[in-house]
């Protein structure tokens, strides 16, 4: 096996160091969990038949402990397009069960909000919390206590992180996320782009606009640009909590099927009796160093940067935007999908895709690659690419990269770090996400003009007040504030400035996910501005300096002379008023913006 790269060893070992406690009191906890794990056969013949009243062909194997009985997260709802396709797999994956002397019970649903339907709504002001929520749906499901396993079916942006949050507390059972794949390659991404910046200048109209909009998200399945929800899918495979290889299949493919009903029998598999594998076991610093360096080395979403320490929290483990930073400067870009690159998801896979990543990465050692994943083969045989031999699931090498635009060795990368820096100063500290920045504008320093809402950003762009060199402040969106909101709506009026020859940045503390896009953007700024943080102190044109080389966030203004600006006032509606228990114990976006966690102590 290739040695470890010395940063990653050194990060990692830090990471064990900062976790030693909370660590240690977590796995205490799920082997208490699992000591006293509720034996079905001494519990009431009420509380029993309660739970086996709905089981119908099932009832008898359930009741006769014939094999482990496994229980199904599930996130579906077919207004989401990436979630639609799991309306039938409960029921494939009772018949799934069947066949390897198991049974299937669907535990509990979850919440799942589709972030693009929401984007620059009110309703998106509930987005980040619908994680916290999701969470707490899956601690619910899973606590009637009455399985040996878990499948968790969830793709989308806080979908994911919400129940892997919810499923560590019950750490002490197995456990596998069944995705579903990406919708089919629409129209170019940068036919869409050219039309929404047209639509942002008022050329096309809103016809135009949604047509093309509709010929790019056009069918179930994932969202097909390399945002949040694909990211996720990256991760779970660099964390071993897959099939190998099943992040990226389209739904309805006789692959996507055999996947899913491998998943069923390899969590079935998984039991006290057999090879166990145990979710706060799987889940450790090194699959968590792995995540981080995926997120990395394929330039995802900057959402990761608040999703990985929370969901490391919930396995008592220690990450914060210092170990992204250092693992940023060694791991190497070494896939560009859109928005870093031309292609989509779908062409990502076709070039090679997670097996090309995992075995470059292995290959450099770039990744632990003694982790324990959910696949009895152990996290190399995610470095291969799954097939059908007629009906049978075969894995092979993916072989060299398909296509050295979208996909490149480790050894001879796209860019050298893993584009996604830390940026501080007198401001805070933010994410500058550089993989999708052309080089040239990684630093800039203007002027700054304060805004409290991305609409009125929209408002002085068409009035041409923007119509300059600017960094572009948009305030009071943390996650105290109205929920850390992502703020896409900016992404085209931004770009346009900068196709206009100006030297454009945003410096916010709200989120924009993996559609930055080419804006160079620091974001997540910590601490808010909610409760007097620095950049509640900015007045319009003080002079801001944003640059990813020297990782600089900071103004030449005296702060320490300035009150903060009067705080916006929510008029509430769409439900955002009952979200206020949520934004008022939030802790802050570099330990995951969550408060649950917050809440209870971890």
């Amino acid at each position: 096996m290739t040695k470890l790269n010395e940063t990653i060893h050194r990060v990692t070992e830090r990471v064990i160091a900062n976790s030693r406690d909370s660590r240690s009191a977590y796995l205490d906890l799920m082997d208490r969990e699992g000591d006293r794990q509720v034996n079905r056969g001494t519990m009431s013949c009420s509380n029993l038949a309660h739970a086996y009243a709905g089981a119908e062909e099932d009832q008898q194997a359930i009741m006769a402990a014939r094999g482990p009985n496994l229980g199904v997260v599930t996130a579906y709802n077919d207004m989401l397009s990436a979630h639609q396709p799991y309306y039938r797999y409960p029921e494939r994956m009772k018949i799934w069960a069947r066949e390897v002397g198991a049974t299937v019970q669907v535990a509990g649903g979850t919440p799942a909000m589709c972030d693009g339907v929401t984007q620059g709504e009110d309703g998106m002001e509930l987005s980040l919390f619908s994680r916290d929520t999701i969470a707490l749906s899956t601690v619910v499901a899973l606590s009637h206590a009455m399985y040996d396993g878990v499948a968790l079916l969830g793709i989308c942006d806080k979908i994911v992180p919400g129940l892997l949050m919810g499923a560590l507390r019950f750490g002490h059972l197995p456990a596998i996320f069944v995705p579903s794949g990406p919708m089919g390659t629409g129209i170019s991404n940068k036919e869409k782009q050219k039309t929404r910046q047209l639509y942002a200048e008022g050329k096309v109209g809103r016809e135009e606009l949604l047509a093309s909009e509709m010929g790019s998200y056009h069918s179930p399945g994932t969202c097909t640009f390399y945002g949040t929800a694909n990211s996720n899918q990256m991760m779970m495979e660099m964390m071993g909590l897959h099939v190998p290889g099943a992040a990226f299949v389209q739904p309805g493919a006789k692959l996507r099927q055999e996947l899913s009903r491998k998943a069923t029998h390899r969590l079935a598999e998984m039991n006290k009796d057999a090879d166990f594998r145990p979710l706060s076991r799987v889940v450790d610093e090194k699959a968590i160093i792995n995540a981080a360096v995926g997120l990395l080395a394929t330039g995802g979403s900057t959402n990761h940067a608040i999703h990985i320490p929370a969901m490391a929290r919930a396995a008592g483990i220690r990450f914060d935007w210092t170990d992204l930073a250092e693992l940023s400067s060694a791991v190497p870009l070494v896939a560009r999908v859109y928005p870093n690159g031309s292609g989509d998801v779908n062409h990502f896979h076709e070039a090679g895709g997670m097996g090309y990543v995992i075995g470059t990465l292995l290959d450099e050692g770039l990744a632990h690659g003694d982790i324990l994943t959910v696949w009895d083969g152990g996290f190399e045989a995610y470095s291969k690419e799954p097939g059908l031999d007629g009906d049978a699931l075969t894995w092979r090498d993916p072989g060299p990269s398909g296509d050295p635009e979208m996909l490149r060795p480790a050894s001879d990368p796209f860019q050298a770090d893993g584009g996604m820096r830390l940026v501080q100063g007198n401001l805070g500290r933010a994410c500058f996400k550089s993989s999708a920045v052309e080089r040239e504008r990684w630093t800039i320093e203007a002027p700054c003009r304060i805004f409290q809402t991305q609409h009125d950003v929209a408002e002085a762009f068409k009035k041409g007040e923007l119509d300059r060199d600017v960094v572009v402040v948009v305030r009071y969106q943390g996650p105290r504030a109205n929920g850390m909101p992502e703020l896409h709506k900016l992404t085209p009026a931004l770009g346009v400035l900068q196709d206009r020859g100006y030297r454009v940045a945003l410096v916010t503390d709200g989120r924009m996910s993996g559609a930055s896009g080419k804006v160079p953007a620091a974001i997540h700024c910590t601490p808010e501005a909610l409760g007097g943080g620095p950049l509640a102190k900015l007045r319009d044109g003080d002079i801001v300096k944003v640059c990813a080389e020297t990782g600089t966030l900071s103004t030449t203004a005296d702060l320490d002379t300035r009150e903060p600006a009067a705080e916006p006032a929510s008029d509430g509606g769409m439900g955002r008023e009952i979200f206020a228990m949520f934004r008022a114990n939030a802790d802050g976006a570099e330990q995951g913006a969550s408060s649950m966690l917050a809440m209870a102590g971890l």
